[in-house]
Formats: structure tokens, C-alpha cells, sequence
């Protein structure tokens, strides 16, 4: 005979609620009517729909609102607002509002009360998540490839506290934007971006800024991946962050060759003959200290795609920059099996999905890019952004576009000699411009110009 299987009562399963716990919800509200002070402690950590039950979240909707506006809180003004806003009930209101205060003993344990509903509101979050995800698995919706992706994409939105298919209200906005002006205006930087260690470039694009896409385009031999390299050394030992540098045309020893003849001032002819004295090897003795106390993570596929860049920085918990190196040899994840694509189609494709994912890491991301070779017709042959090769969607969705030039790479007899020009073809932070920078070839280096005519 075979074993039945009992299915759960029904009724246990109507009762069964999402996690929550009102308590904790009445002792955050108790604590601001309390104390007006730990508000700005509160907004850090709680937004209105954290809140389970609906009373409780138009309270704290209100107080937010009020805060966002530096509008006095206390019990008299919140009671105010909430029948401007239409969330009043002569009947029960302002009993409830003073219960909340009567229960909540003292508001100096407030951020440990708001905690607990945060975490209750991610679980309930992780519920809602979970759901949408075998919903769309159950429906096939799409390549089981893309709705991986979307599933990752979906939980690390969840591990950000940011839901990306949420509308925001716009006090909700003005309040991170109030605390991002805020600490911009503490800071001892006049950037408000990562520094790329050229001051002069730095002040054109005001610094790598958080989900910006920045692509660094050049014919071949202009120096696209020695300044990349610059850039991620610079960052990784600015701000202390983890660096992902994916290359898909390099190994991983070419490009520590290249920032160990950077890092430590060493001719590159001498790191590639292992014709190297004392001086030399005590060069190489500091320069691989330094950066080995960087975090700077090398990928080497050449098959990489966007999806599994995305899925591998997901889980890199201290994410300050990804660097791609180079656009033109990406492929899709989802290859289509039909035939070739159309290359122009697919580059765009990759271009946005690396917008995509400069959003969903909020870093900034840099990659590199090959130019046509419609500049060689030119003379000067200085490149322009229509010279991006395969796709217009490129300059589109890149929120800096910086091309490079080296006129002594066309004439030797020009009297600038190893000057690069870091032409600023698109900047959503500024102005387009061109900055020049001095190159050094023997060692793989960008510098400052101001500072080379110093030394």
C-alpha cells in the first residue's frame, strides 16, 4: 500500500504571514515622536515601504517627507501633515499616535529597532523575489541563460537595497541626493569621482563617477591598455577598492609585466630579456610590494561575455572599477544558432548590456574600444566619434567617450614628441575638451605633463 502524503492544513496556510515584526515598526515611530534627533539616523536605514502595516508606513511616509523638507517633528506637526495628507482618522489617529509614544521606553536604541524592520523587509523581499523567479522559470521566459541572469540580477538588487522595477518618489530621491552633497562636501577631493592619477584629465571628466560608462578608444599602438592599466593601478591604490580588469586579448603576465614596468619605473626591453642589474631588481622588489597590496582581480578568457562578467562582479564584495579590454572582441552570451549576426546589431548589444551593468554594480566601468579606420584618410589623421567602429549605440551609451592621439605616431618630425592628446569627444559631467598627457613608451606610463617638465 502506498504512503499517503498529507498536504497542510488549509488554514495554516491562510494564517501563515510574510516576515515582519510590528513591534519594532511602533518603537521606530515611538522613538522620532520622542525624539526628533534620530530621524536622520532612521532615513539611512528605512525607506516608507520597509514598513508592514500600512498605518505604520504612512506615519513614516510623513515624518520622511517632513525631514526631506527640514521641517520641525514632533507629535503636534506629524498629526498636522498626516490629515494634509489625508491619512487622518479623528477616531483612531491620535490614540494610536500616543500609544506609539507610551510603549517605546527610550529612542536611544532606535537604529537597532530600525534594523530589525529593514531585515524583515528583505525578507519579504527575498519572498517576492523568489516567486518571480519560478514564476519565470516555470513560464520559460526567454534562454535559461538570461533568465539565470535576471535572477542574479535580481538578488544582488536585493543585497544593494534597490529595487530596480520600483518607482521612487521623488522625496525619496532628494533625500540620497541631500546625503550625497553632503558627504561630497566634506570630502578633501576636488573631484567627486575616482581619481585616474591625471590631474589635468581628472578635472575634465570630473573622475570616474559611480554607473557611468567610459569608453577609451584609439587606433592600435595609441596606448588604450597601458593607460587602462594606469587607471586601475591609480584607483585600486587610491580608494583601496577591488579593480576587475577583464582582458580578452592579453594574458594575465603580459599585463602584470606592464604595470611592474610602470609601478616600478623599469624599461619594459629589460623586463621582456631578463637583462636586468641590481638596481633593477631592487625596483622590481618595491613595485611588486605595492601592488601586491592592491586588490586588483585579472580575467583572461577570451569568450568572456557581459552576463558573466556581471555574474563574476557580483560577488566581489568591495567593487570599485571594471575595466574591459576590449569591446570589439566581446561576444554574446546567447549566441544566436541560426547564423552570423549582424556585427553592428551585436555590438550594440554589448554596448548597452555594459551600460546595464555599470548600473547594476554602481561603478564606474571603462571599456576600450577600436576606431575605424577612417582616420588614416585624414590629415591630421585626429579621430572624431563617428570613427567608432561597428556601432553609432556605442557613443550613445557611453557617458564619457576619451580617444587618443599621438601625433608623432603618423610624424616623427613633430615637435611633440611622446604627447599624447586625451581627446574628450562626449562628457555628461562636463564640457568635451582635449587634455594632454606625456607618454612614456620604455615604460608603459601616462603622466602629467606639468609634472614630467618638473622632473
Amino acid at each position: 500500500m502506498k504512503e499517503v502524503i498529507t498536504v497542510p492544513e488549509f488554514d495554516e496556510l491562510i494564517n501563515k504571514q510574510l516576515p515582519q515584526s510590528l513591534e519594532a515598526e511602533q518603537a521606530v515611530l515611538g522613538s522620532v515622536l520622542i525624539d526628533s534627533r534620530c530621524v536622520g539616523d532612521v532615513v539611512g536605514i528605512l525607506k516608507p515601504e520597509d514598513f508592514y502595516l500600512r498605518q505604520n508606513q504612512e506615519i513614516y511616509e510623513t515624518v520622511y517627507r517632513m525631514f526631506s523638507y527640514s521641517q520641525p517633528i514632533d507629535v503636534v506637526t506629524v498629526l498636522g501633515k498626516l490629515k494634509e495628507n489625508g491619512y487622518y482618522d479623528e477616531s483612531s489617529t491620535p490614540a494610536y499616535m500616543r500609544q506609539l509614544m507610551e510603549i517605546t521606553p527610550t529612542a536611544a536604541n532606535v537604529k537597532y529597532y530600525a534594523n530589525i524592520v529593514r531585515d524583515k523587509a528583505l525578507l519579504r523581499s527575498l519572498c517576492k523575489t523568489a516567486e518571480d523567479i519560478h514564476e519565470m522559470a516555470v513560464k520559460e521566459e526567454g534562454s535559461a541563460s538570461s533568465i539565470l541572469d535576471n535572477a542574479e540580477r535580481k538578488v544582488f538588487s536585493l543585497r544593494r537595497g534597490n529595487a530596480d522595477d520600483e518607482l521612487e518618489r521623488i522625496g525619496t530621491i532628494m533625500v540620497k541626493l541631500f546625503g550625497h552633497l553632503n558627504e561630497l562636501s566634506q570630502s578633501d577631493s576636488e573631484i567627486p569621482g575616482y581619481p585616474t592619477g591625471l590631474v589635468d584629465l581628472d578635472k575634465k571628466i570630473n573622475g570616474l563617477n559611480k554607473s557611468d560608462l567610459i569608453i577609451l578608444a584609439a587606433r592600435p599602438g595609441m596606448g588604450k591598455t597601458t593607460l587602462a592599466l594606469n587607471i586601475t593601478a591609480n584607483v585600486a591604490k587610491a580608494t583601496r577598492k577591488t579593480v576587475a580588469f577583464f582582458s580578452l586579448e592579453m594574458s594575465r603576465e603580459q599585463l602584470a609585466s606592464r604595470m611592474l614596468s610602470c609601478e616600478g619605473a623599469i624599461d619594459n626591453y629589460k623586463l621582456s630579456t631578463g637583462r636586468l642589474n641590481e638596481e633593477d631588481w631592487e625596483h622590481i622588489g618595491i613595485a611588486s610590494s605595492a601592488l601586491a597590496q592592491t586588490d586588483i582581480r585579472i580575467a583572461d578568457n577570451p569568450t568572456i561575455s557581459v552576463t558573466e562578467m556581471n555574474a563574476l562582479c557580483r560577488r566581489l564584495d568591495n567593487l570599485g572599477l571594471v575595466v574591459v579590454d576590449y569591446l570589439q572582441l566581446m561576444t554574446k552570451a546567447d549566441k544566436d544558432s541560426r547564423g552570423a549576426e549582424n556585427r553592428v546589431n551585436v555590438v550594440a548589444e554589448i554596448s548597452r548590456a555594459l551600460k546595464i551593468m555599470a548600473k547594476d554594480l554602481n561603478v564606474p566601468v571603462i571599456c576600450l574600444s577600436q576606431l575605424s579606420r577612417a582616420t588614416e584618410g585624414r590629415n591630421p589623421p585626429r579621430p572624431l566619434l563617428s570613427d567608432l567602429r561597428e556601432s553609432g549605440a556605442i557613443e550613445q551609451d557611453a557617458d564619457q567617450v576619451i580617444m587618443l592621439y599621438r601625433d608623432d605616431y603618423y610624424n616623427p618630425n613633430t615637435p611633440e614628441k611622446n604627447v599624447c592628446e586625451c581627446i574628450v569627444a562626449k562628457n555628461r559631467r562636463g564640457e568635451p575638451g582635449t587634455v594632454k598627457v606625456q607618454w612614456k613608451p620604455q615604460n608603459f606610463s601616462f603622466k602629467d605633463l606639468d609634472v614630467i617638465h618638473s622632473e
